[in-house]
C-alpha cells in the first residue's frame, strides 16, 4: 500500500526537531554536522537571528497579497539585486526549476519580438541538471530522469561542456541562446572553464544569441562570489537563481538585462506566490548578510579550509578518494569505493553530506560555516574514512572466506 507521503524520495531514516549555526539536532538527541544544508540552500544556517526574526516580523504583518499589488519587500530586494549584479531587472519565483522555465521563456521572447521568431532552439551542456518540470527535464537531457515522462520537450540540442568546437557545430538559424552552469553541482561539482565560459560569451555576440546562465545552486555566494559566473569575468544576458537566496525559504529569481527582460511586459508570464511579502522579507536578510564587507571573503577562506580537508583525506586514504574539485563553499570529493558508502559512514560519525554524480561524495554547507567546524569536519571525516575503510576489508575478508 502506498504511503500517504508519496515515495518518491530516498530518505535516509533520520528527522530533525531544531538547528543552530552549521548543526543539526535529531529528535534521538544526536547532533549533526551539516554539510550538506538542506542541498545548498540553508545559507546562513538554522536558527539564523536576524532571519528568524524577519520572517516572524513579516509573518506577523502581512505574509501574501499577490501580484496584483505592490510588494514593498519585492521592490526593495530587485533593487538591491540588480546593484550588486550584472542585470537591470529582476523577477521573483519560487524555486529553480520555475526560475529556469522563466529564463527559457525569455530567451525565446526576446528573440521572438527582437524579429527572430524561427531562434527557440536553447544549447545546454551535458551533465547539467536544470530542475524537474517538463521542459527542464528535457533541457537537462539525462535518460534517467526522462524514463517514463515522454516525449521529450522540444527545443533543446546536448554538447559537451568545455567544448567550444562542439558548440559551433550545434549552432544553427534556429539557435535562441546558451544555458550553461558555472559550477555543475549535481553531475559531481564540475567547472566550467574560464576561458571556455569567455569563449561562450563572444560566440553568442557572434551569432546574435542570449547566454543564460542557471545559477541555481552556485549562486548567492556558493562560490565566494556573489554569483559564480564573476570568476570567469563574463557577463550573462539573463541568469536564473534560487536554493539560498532566501536561507531556506522557497524562492526563486530571474536576472535580465533590459534587452531580454523589455519583452517579458504585463501578462507575458507570472506566478501567483512569487516575489511575496514572506519571501522577500527572507531574502533581504540573506542579502544584508552576503554583502556585508568581507563576508564573501570569509566564504572563500572557508572554503580554502575544508578544500583543505578533503585533500588530506585524499592524500592518507588514497584507496578510498581520488582527488577533490569544487570552489568556494561548493565542493566535491571523488569517492572509488561507491558514495553512499562515505555518506552512511559519515553520517555515523555525525555528518550531513549530499552524493553527486561521478561517485562524489558533495559539500555544501551552510555560508556561516566557522573554522572550528571546519575542523570538526576534518576530525569526523576521516573517522568515517577509517569506518569505511574497515567495511572494505570486511567485505573482502567475507567474500574470500566465501570462496
Amino acid at each position: 500500500m502506498i504511503p500517504a507521503l508519496m515515495p518518491t524520495y530516498n530518505r535516509a531514516d533520520l528527522a530533525f526537531e531544531r538547528g543552530q549555526g552549521s548543526w543539526l539536532y535529531a529528535v534521538d538527541g544526536r547532533r549533526f554536522l551539516d554539510l550538506g544544508a538542506g542541498i545548498a540552500t540553508s545559507s546562513l544556517g538554522h536558527d539564523h537571528p536576524q532571519l528568524v526574526s524577519a520572517i516572524a516580523q513579516q509573518a506577523a504583518r502581512v505574509m501574501h497579497v499577490s501580484n496584483l499589488y505592490r510588494v514593498p519587500q519585492a521592490e526593495r530586494l530587485a533593487a538591491r539585486l540588480v546593484a550588486a549584479s550584472f542585470a537591470d531587472s529582476v523577477f521573483f519565483c519560487n524555486s529553480g526549476a520555475e526560475a529556469n522555465e522563466g529564463m527559457v521563456k525569455m530567451i525565446r521572447r526576446a528573440q521572438a519580438h527582437g524579429g527572430h521568431p524561427e531562434r527557440t532552439r536553447i544549447i545546454c551542456f551535458n551533465g547539467a541538471f536544470h530542475g524537474r518540470t517538463l521542459a527542464m527535464l528535457s533541457a537537462t537531457g539525462n535518460p534517467k530522469y526522462l524514463d517514463g515522462f515522454g516525449p521529450v520537450v522540444e527545443g533543446f540540442d546536448h554538447v559537451p561542456m568545455n567544448n567550444m568546437n562542439a558548440v559551433r557545430a550545434a549552432i544553427t538559424p534556429e539557435t535562441a541562446g546558451i544555458m550553461i552552469e558555472p559550477v555543475q553541482g549535481e553531475s559531481g561539482v564540475n567547472i566550467a572553464d574560464p576561458r571556455f565560459m569567455q569563449e561562450l560569451r563572444a560566440v553568442c555576440d557572434e551569432f546574435g544569441l542570449f547566454l543564460g546562465m542557471d545559477e541555481v545552486q552556485s549562486g548567492m555566494g556558493r562560490t565566494g562570489r556573489l554569483f559564480a559566473h564573476e570568476w570567469s569575468g563574463v557577463t550573462p544576458d539573463v541568469l536564473s537563481t534560487a536554493k539560498g537566496i532566501a536561507g531556506g525559504f522557497p524562492m526563486g529569481a530571474i536576472l535580465a538585462t533590459e534587452a531580454v527582460a523589455q519583452y517579458l511586459t504585463a501578462g507575458s508570464h507570472g506566478t501567483t506566490f512569487g516575489g511575496g511579502p514572506l519571501a522577500c522579507a527572507a531574502a533581504n536578510v540573506v542579502l544584508d548578510v552576503l554583502l556585508a564587507p568581507g563576508f564573501l571573503n570569509q566564504v572563500q577562506t572557508r572554503g580554502t579550509q575544508l578544500a583543505e580537508v578533503l585533500d588530506s583525506l585524499a592524500s592518507e586514504f588514497p584507496d578510498l578518494f581520488a582527488q577533490w574539485r569544487g570552489i568556494g563553499l561548493m565542493l566535491g570529493l571523488r569517492c572509488l569505493a561507491p558514495v553512499a558508502l562515505m555518506q552512511d559512514a559519515a553520517m555515523h560519525e555525525g555528518v550531513l553530506t549530499v552524493t553527486a554524480g561521478d561517485n562524489v561524495l558533495r559539500l555544501v554547507p551552510p555560508l556561516v560555516l566557522t573554522e572550528e567546524d571546519c575542523a570538526e569536519a576534518g576530525r569526523r571525516l576521516r573517522r568515517a574514512a577509517l569506518r569505511l575503510r574497515a567495511h572494505q576489508a570486511a567485505a573482502a575478508q567475507n567474500a574470500e572466506n566465501a570462496a
